[in-house]
């Protein structure tokens, strides 16, 4: 695989959905969870959105229980929790784990591709973002405390590109 939309996820009413519909735009992956500190990043993440997505850019949201249980909920919980607490309208796929024996093979490729501090390549926590160019190629990972706005400048490069 070369790239990250070779791949398919489930979104969140559990439609199997294909990673190349996402083909020639620019994308942040973000594992995303409702119950940890970062989850106000969801705000940072949005704002970027509607910033950019005419443009030809998009965030996709993969809830993820595997960090301190911090996303118990099912997919409507989900949802629900997204659009009333922070109003997400960026799209958001079934919940997933991004590390270990059963971590989605798309995330498996990112991490591949954009190891982090002294190479390791597992996830960390919540809010670990993945900027990948229009071709599907990771270009950046950016670490959970990093808040979404650092990834401006990088997107908007990206975006020109």
């Amino acid at each position: 695989m070369t790239s990250v939309y070779e791949f398919a996820a489930k979104d969140l009413s559990g439609k199997e959905k294909p990673l190349s519909a996402y083909d020639g735009k620019v994308t942040v992956f973000v594992n995303v969870a409702s119950k940890c500190g970062f989850t106000p990043q969801y705000e940072g993440l949005e704002a970027l959105y509607r910033a950019y997505k005419d443009k030809g850019f998009e965030v996709l949201g993969f809830p993820c229980n595997q960090f301190a249980n911090q996303e118990p909920g099912d997919a409507a919980e989900i949802a629900n929790f997204c659009s009333t607490t922070y109003d997400v309208t960026f799209p958001m796929f079934a919940k997933i784990d991004v590390n270990g024996p059963d971590a989605h093979p798309a995330w498996t490729f990112l991490k591949k591709a954009k190891p982090g501090l002294a190479g390791t390549t597992n996830v960390k926590w919540n809010f670990t973002k993945f900027l990948v160019d229009r071709s599907g190629a990771p270009r950046r990972r950016y670490a959970p405390n990093e808040k979404p706005e650092v990834m401006r400048r990088e997107i908007e490069k990206l975006l020109s590109a």
